[in-house]
């Protein structure tokens, strides 16, 4: 009998690829639809303006509900080419992230990554700690990778190859990312710790209520010693 946390991976899954396919099938085939514009816009709105009021940016968060509504609202009376919001959610997030996570590979700063491992492992050994920051690279090359992809598929592809792209490929590639990282950390590093999906967004929300202040990860110096 399936786990409750197993069912609701499970549920989850599957209407994370229901979302998916109805995006890509209003994205491409009736793009100024409003239907089209609250499913594929609103929820990435909602997130936004949810994470702002829990942080306490109330006046942000109010003013990005009113942008979305007047964007989503200026798409629908044809006085703006819905098709740029889009591209500009799909590729601004893919963009956004690689400058967050590229961000925290500056000179005496931690990686992000290896702030989130610490939260999980505590202090971390040499080698994890100069894998997660290898890690946080491969990241952030990721994420420039899509928005640059997103911007020239929808410079030069009709908008139904986009829409594949940017609903369908897009999260699969994700996926795959996370399955891929995870099989060749255990094969290539068997000595660390295995951790469970959950204690790893526990970390994550822990660090979005309270940012660690930058420093480097203990062990970045042997980052040519070992991978």
């Amino acid at each position: 009998m399936l786990s409750r946390t197993t069912l609701r991976l499970l549920l989850a899954s599957a209407g994370a690829c229901g979302y998916a396919l109805l995006c890509h099938l209003l994205t491409s085939r009736d793009p100024s639809s409003p239907w089209a514009q609250v499913t594929v816009l609103g929820p990435m709105t909602v997130l936004g303006v949810a994470g702002l009021w829990s942080g306490g940016r109330r006046w942000r968060a109010g003013a990005l509900a009113l942008a979305g509504v007047g964007l989503i609202g200026a798409g629908g009376s044809g006085r703006l080419a819905v098709e740029w919001l889009y591209l500009a959610q799909h590729a601004g997030v893919h963009a956004a992230l690689g400058l967050w996570f590229g961000s925290t590979l500056k000179p005496g700063r931690q990686a992000l990554i290896c702030t989130l491992a610490e939260r999980v492992h505590g202090t971390l050994i040499a080698s994890m700690a100069v894998y997660t920051r290898a890690l946080t690279g491969v990241w952030t090359g990721y994420f420039a990778t899509m928005a640059t992809v997103s911007v020239l598929l929808f410079a030069l592809a009709p908008l139904p190859a986009w829409s594949l792209f940017a609903n369908l490929l897009s999260p699969l590639s994700l996926v795959l990312m996370f399955v891929g990282e995870y099989v060749w950390r255990y094969r290539r590093h068997p000595e660390f710790e295995r951790v469970a999906l959950l204690d790893a967004v526990r970390a994550y929300r822990a660090h979005a209520a309270a940012p660690a202040r930058p420093r480097p990860c203990h062990g970045d110096g042997l980052l040519g010693s070992s991978s």
